[in-house]
């Protein structure tokens, strides 16, 4: 059986206070990996970090809107101070649109869905980098979506985000793989979290959107458990020539 490798390893799990963040950080804890549990909700942060210590891990949370730069700056000091170092960032944490189509987007849904869907990301990415190239390796693994292979899954906004993630998860991995630093995303399909649109019913986009969601689900709603373990198989050494790969968890939705 193959190790994960991730026993004793220091990992950042950004929207980790609830959905595929909890399950993603409690995966990894259990593989014996000590995680920063970032979130705005500070119930839901905690929350996670009283699971994953009651199972005996260890885990540290810090609130914050990771929009903020001093919040990103407080989650990567604070996972290098507390656990030595860093080993494997997961840019998790994201907001749905109103599944607007472009005409109907305003600057308030695109800028917010933007940034903290995409620049976000870039910045902990950045953030996290130096610490990563120090340890001589490390993995990145990203949530993208089922809206970054189609154009059918989320309005303007959100889908765009999510393309972009694409790009700077194989620009990463182009970028560092010399340095031993792998970078790939999951794109799930639809998963059972507290994720939802606020969709008003009158407008273009959601009524275009419709028939191509109600295929995608197909039979099931994943778990946010399955892509948990997408995620920390990619960040594991299960994975280690695996690199700007982007993995649908979707249930073969997107081979449709």
């Amino acid at each position: 059986m193959t190790s994960t490798g991730l026993q004793g390893r220091s990992v950042i799990v950004t929207g980790a206070g609830s959905g595929i963040g909890r399950a993603t950080a409690v995966k990894f804890a259990e593989e014996g990996a000590s995680v920063l549990v970032a979130d705005v909700s500070q119930e839901g942060a905690e929350q996670t970090v009283r699971t994953i210590e009651e199972a005996g891990g260890t885990a540290k949370a810090v609130i914050g809107d990771v929009r903020d730069q001093q919040v990103i700056a407080e989650i990567v000091d604070t996972a290098v101070q507390a656990f030595g170092g860093l080993n494997v960032l997961v840019n998790n944490a994201g907001i749905m649109d109103h599944m607007s189509a472009v005409g109907e987007t305003e600057d308030d849904e695109w800028d917010s869905v933007i940034g903290i869907n995409l620049t976000a990301p870039f910045r902990l990415t950045r953030a996290a980098l130096p610490h990563l190239l120090t340890a001589g390796s490390g993995a990145i693994v990203f949530t993208a979506s089922e809206a970054a292979l189609r154009g059918s899954a989320a309005g303007a906004a959100y889908t765009t985000s999510k393309h972009g993630i694409v790009g700077l998860t194989k620009s990463l991995a182009v970028m560092y793989r010399k340095s031993g630093i792998r970078a790939n995303a999951i794109a799930p399909g639809g998963t059972a979290t507290n994720l939802r649109p606020d969709v008003r019913p009158d407008a273009h986009g959601p009524a275009v959107l419709g028939p191509h969601l109600g295929v995608g689900v197909g039979d099931k709603l994943a778990t946010a458990e399955e892509q948990a373990a997408a995620i920390v198989f990619l960040a594991s050494d299960a994975a280690s020539y695996i690199n700007g790969a982007v993995l649908p968890v979707d249930n073969g939705w997107s081979a449709a």
